[in-house]
């Protein structure tokens, strides 16, 4: 499985500065807002902190990514088996059930991220760096706050990864499915790739505000100044002081990622296993593999 692993550190490296823009426009000071959009942000981040800027927080995801792709693999393949038949419905069922189990890693893995993407940045800027790398970031959140330190925002990843995985992987089959792609079909590259990039942009319009809501809640408290008392209150007050465009804050950098991104990926791990059954390695496969790219598809 080591092409999952290279083929997942390949969307990390090209996803990653869209990533730290999207969380520095969903958790902005609205009242002294540092970037006026998503191009804006790019260049800003460059000229105050170089191109280095834009990859802060990526050893995280890194961390994280072979443990996240052995759980989504395995739950979602052992999932559809279980449920039997090779349905829409039970495609986004067995989608669902591996993005809820893999938050058991991705919302501590999200928590660094978000926190080393924002440090030395507006309200979170400081004279001396809080976090030397992403697991001493969890190292010191854990001997301050314990488990539920690590796990904050928890509630809300779980709430926006399971309709989410289920929505992608539902995509991506009815995708390949209508369109015919078969492994003798001369246009089967083209046909994968977009089926991919579209699973993976469906996917995070399906929950998107809530991302925005998870980005606010594992950021909060980072400045000294604790605002949201939960997930309801953080919609709630985000909402009155913004009105209803905030839940669409970095969706335009979420969206340049999601499709370039998902499209390589879907393309080359079915293309793999189309060639891997074709040489009769490997058992009947369910349609639809994936790697998940963290904190973001």
């Amino acid at each position: 499985m080591a092409y999952v692993f290279f083929l997942g550190a390949a969307g990390v490296l090209v996803g990653h500065p869209f990533d730290t823009v999207k969380v520095r426009l969903q958790v902005q000071n609205v009242e002294k807002p540092l970037y006026r959009g998503t191009f804006h942000c790019f260049q800003s981040i460059i000229k105050q902190e170089s191109a280095f800027g834009l990859y802060k927080g990526i050893g995280s995801p890194m961390m994280g990514l072979t443990f996240i792709n052995a759980l989504v693999f395995g739950v979602q393949g052992n999932t559809l088996r279980a449920l039997g038949k090779d349905t829409p419905l039970n495609q986004f069922l067995a989608g669902s059930a591996a993005g809820a189990i893999q938050c058991v890693i991705c919302c501590p893995m999200e928590l660094a991220k978000t926190r080393m993407q924002l440090q030395g940045t507006g309200e979170y800027k400081l004279k001396t760096k809080n976090y030397k790398n992403s697991l001493d970031c969890l190292i010191k959140i854990y001997q301050k706050e314990g488990l539920r330190g690590i796990n904050r925002g928890m509630v809300s990843t779980f709430i926006r990864e399971t309709p989410s995985f289920g929505f992608y992987f539902l995509t991506y089959d009815c995708m390949t499915r209508y369109l015919g792609c078969e492994a003798e079909d001369s246009y089967v590259i083209p046909k994968l790739l977009f089926s991919g990039g579209m699973s993976g942009i469906v996917s995070w319009l399906s929950t998107y505000p809530m991302d925005v809501i998870k980005s606010r809640l594992q950021a909060d408290g980072v400045g000294g100044v604790t605002q949201y008392n939960g997930i309801l209150d953080c919609i709630r007050k985000s909402y009155h002081e913004e009105g209803w465009r905030v839940f669409t804050r970095g969706l335009t950098s979420t969206l340049l990622r999601a499709f370039p991104v998902n499209a390589a990926t879907f393309a080359t791990v079915t293309v793999f296993l189309m060639y891997m059954k074709s040489e009769d390695n490997l058992p009947e496969c369910e349609p639809g593999p994936v790697i998940h790219q963290p904190s973001s598809l």
